[in-house]
């Protein structure tokens, strides 16, 4: 039997191998300065910007002695506010029902008006806009910055490329900035920060936030997009065929192909006769911030921008043409247009719209009934377990407990304690002559936990079993409002 060496098996393979790797062309987007979408876009990226920068500047007057500010997280204070509304880590709850209803809220917009998120209010998409103009106003148009790119070093491409990074490193430290005066009283802050006053904690969070802003914004751009964000990965999934979304009317637009001889002078029906009104000038490929053809049909990359929308109205305003070559416009109504049907028939409410209103309306009206109805104190006892129980003369029991009063107003509070279930029960707090009381009155300070510690004497001959439930009925003294909080006393055998 012959025998085949392993190099010889290879040697065939090696031949006809190819990479499957295919490294992605860096995108070049021409900024447009005129368009309806793109007059959209900087009144999205002014008013997203606005309100970032703005909002820790905002004052809220919440009493003496709380923070002023209107949106704060408070982590040293572990509290977190939004003008009237203030938030405790028990009540996590409430940011698990803001990420649903945003969650909801995001696929309601996808299915009636495609990706507009991404395209006019993602911060990687307004900060990348932002960078790009940066890049356009020190290094030219789009072939000017490829030409610049592609050039040997020299002092003129230096100072370019210098003046662009540098802007960028502003911008992105302006966000870094902004994002750590919502975690601090802002004034306070920005003294500390530049006396070098502030904490270790508060440059490192500014460093790490402008550093990936200045990355993801300035280098990783359109990538982020691709590839990075998990929302272009199951978008689809959002649509229908009445999502507005934006698409390229191939029945219209094909058979595609340069016009030569110009246009002046010409009919453009004639010019145009037999063939299709697309010029292939791909300057809707040039707009696109993702670098995308919208010619070859709805794509994972398409950010909905809609920015290929205007340059292609601007190249159809040249030769004479109708509008709407690429049109932001559901897949029913182009359908209908492509058999010569101009009535608009996209149905706005639908199934999938009314199933999204009506779980984002349950969402919503729980979290403002569980708001309405929220606790302004609370109470927790802890069960001393070393010992559990200690025998007194006469036959009497008596355990201990680590009472914590929750007090959640701006003012101070003043709580009384009774005791349910256990008969002939007294208690004593440490630190108070209350000795054999059957009531107590726990003083809390406003927006802090009080903690106290508690000995209740039950005669033996009155428990019934190894142990016995107790019921720890706080009242609110001021208000009334009342909170109970069940236990155990615990007895020989427990």
């Amino acid at each position: 039997m012959s025998q085949t060496s392993p190099a010889a098996d290879q040697q065939p393979h090696k031949k006809h191998r190819e990479s499957l790797y295919a490294s992605r062309a860096k995108a070049y987007p021409r900024f447009l300065n005129s368009g309806l979408f793109r007059r959209l876009k900087w009144l999205a990226t002014i008013l997203t910007l606005a309100v970032f920068w703005i909002g820790p500047w905002l004052r809220w007057d919440r009493g003496l002695g709380a923070p002023h500010q209107a949106i704060l997280v408070d982590l040293p204070g572990r509290r977190a506010y939004f003008f009237f509304i203030e938030i405790w880590p028990q009540e996590v709850y409430y940011l698990t029902g803001l990420l649903i209803i945003a969650a909801l809220f995001l696929f309601f917009m996808s299915a009636m008006l495609g990706r507009v998120w991404c395209g006019f209010a993602c911060w990687q998409t307004v900060f990348t806009d932002l960078f790009v103009w940066i890049e356009r106003l020190f290094q030219g148009e789009r072939n000017a910055r490829m030409q610049l790119d592609h050039a040997p070093m020299s002092a003129n491409k230096f100072l370019r490329k210098g003046a662009t990074i540098v802007s960028w490193v502003v911008i992105a430290m302006a966000f870094g900035f902004g994002f750590t005066l919502y975690f601090d009283n802002a004034p306070t802050l920005v003294h500390n920060f530049f006396t070098g006053q502030a904490g270790l904690m508060q440059y490192v969070t500014m460093g790490v936030l402008s550093f990936f802003c200045f990355l993801l914004a300035g280098f990783a751009r359109e990538n982020v997009c691709i590839y990075m964000c998990p929302y272009a990965r199951f978008q689809a999934a959002m649509f229908d065929e009445h999502s507005m979304i934006v698409s390229y009317e191939a029945w219209r637009g094909e058979p595609r192909g340069v016009v030569r001889g110009g246009i002046q002078g010409r009919d453009p029906q004639e010019v145009f006769k037999d063939r299709g009104h697309c010029v292939d000038c791909k300057m809707c490929i040039q707009a696109c911030p993702t670098g995308i053809d919208i010619r070859d049909g709805s794509q994972l990359a398409c950010i909905g921008c809609a920015l290929c929308i205007d340059a292609c109205n601007s190249v159809m305003d040249r030769f004479g043409l109708p509008r709407g070559l690429i049109s932001y416009d559901s897949v029913y109504n182009q359908q209908a247009r492509s058999v010569g049907d101009t009535t608009s028939r996209t149905k706005v409410l639908r199934p999938r719209v009314y199933g999204y209103l009506t779980v984002i309306t349950l969402v919503c009206s729980a979290m403002i009934y569980v708001f309405a109805t929220r606790k302004t104190f609370d109470v927790s006892a802890l069960h001393e377990r070393s010992p559990v129980y200690v025998m007194l003369s006469g036959g009497k029991l008596r355990n201990g407990y680590v009472v914590k009063v929750l007090n959640m107003m701006h003012k101070d509070g003043h709580f009384k304690l009774v005791l349910e279930g256990l008969p002939q029960a007294t208690m004593s707090v440490i630190g108070q002559d209350t000795a054999a009381a059957t009531s107590v009155t726990l003083p809390v300070p406003p927006d802090s936990v009080g903690t106290f510690h508690m000995f209740i004497t039950v005669p033996g001959n009155q428990l019934t079993g190894p142990s016995m439930p107790v019921t720890m009925k706080v009242t609110d003294e001021d208000t009334g409002k009342v909170v109970s909080h069940n236990n155990i006393f615990a007895g020989p055998g427990a």
